[in-house]
């Protein structure tokens, strides 16, 4: 039997670093992206694992939804050791005050850091609901989610959003025989092309951009393959779920 994984946001940065992983450690994968990645399916033949890569604007979630719904209901789960969804896809819009904000871009965002989880959970319980395997979601949240960070309102509101929904589907399966384990992990600060716009943002707008500077300078960022290896240990606890809001550093 192999693990299955569902992963989000698996074309670059922490995402695809995580899902060379998975692959590398023998987990069969279904990848959701705006775009596929070459890397990832040569990385699946040389570990001869299944890796099926869906392409899909997040934006649109329903559709990704639906199609997850439908795909998970047609494999026999018997197959499987365990199932695990990671939502690990997101974005932040222009960093400046809410005012200045484009009104598509907070839109979009919202739909793929917030909305986007919501219905992927919803689906991967509700095709997953009969299965008796183990069944692991971890939300990939952040430190922001906790932290008010002004020009950042779009992106807290949405990680803390995720934080909550993620415990309130904690206390629901904790009511089911074979509930499905959840938490909403903050994977700490890493070298990715969202870092990258957080320092290209204008000092006027973003009061802590040398924050942000200062972390790339002094060497504190965490590479996206550290921070997989480290958010894919924390996965695999025996006590994952134990508390549905985490932090990688603790």
């Amino acid at each position: 039997m192999t693990h299955l994984t569902i992963l989000t946001g698996a074309s670059r940065g922490m995402g695809f670093a995580m899902a060379r992983q998975l692959l590398q450690s023998g987990h069969d994968l279904v990848c959701i992206a705006r775009r596929t990645n070459e890397e990832l399916a040569q990385e699946a033949a040389r570990a001869g694992r299944r890796c099926e890569q869906w392409t899909q604007d997040l934006a649109r979630a329903e559709a990704a939804a639906a199609g997850l719904v439908t795909w998970l209901q047609a494999q026999d789960a018997g197959r499987f050791a365990s199932v695990t969804l990671i939502n690990n896809a997101g974005l932040i819009p222009r960093v400046a005050p809410l005012p200045e904000i484009p009104a598509a871009q907070l839109v979009e965002a919202m739909r793929v850091d917030l909305e986007a989880p919501m219905l992927l959970t919803a689906g991967f319980l509700y095709a997953t609901s009969t299965w008796t395997i183990p069944r692991r979601i971890l939300n990939i949240s952040s430190g922001l989610g906790r932290r008010a960070m002004a020009s950042q309102a779009a992106y807290c509101a949405a990680k803390a959003g995720m934080d909550h929904f993620t415990r309130c589907v904690a206390l629901e399966q904790a009511r089911l025989p074979n509930g499905a384990r959840i938490c909403s992990l903050a994977p700490g600060v890493i070298d990715t092309d969202m870092q990258v716009q957080l320092r290209g943002a204008e000092s006027e707008r973003f009061p802590d951009r040398a924050n942000f500077v200062g972390l790339k300078e002094k060497g504190l960022l965490s590479s996206p393959e550290e921070a997989a290896a480290r958010v894919l240990a924390f996965l695999a606890r025996p006590d994952f779920g134990a508390e549905p809001v985490a932090d990688v550093r603790d």
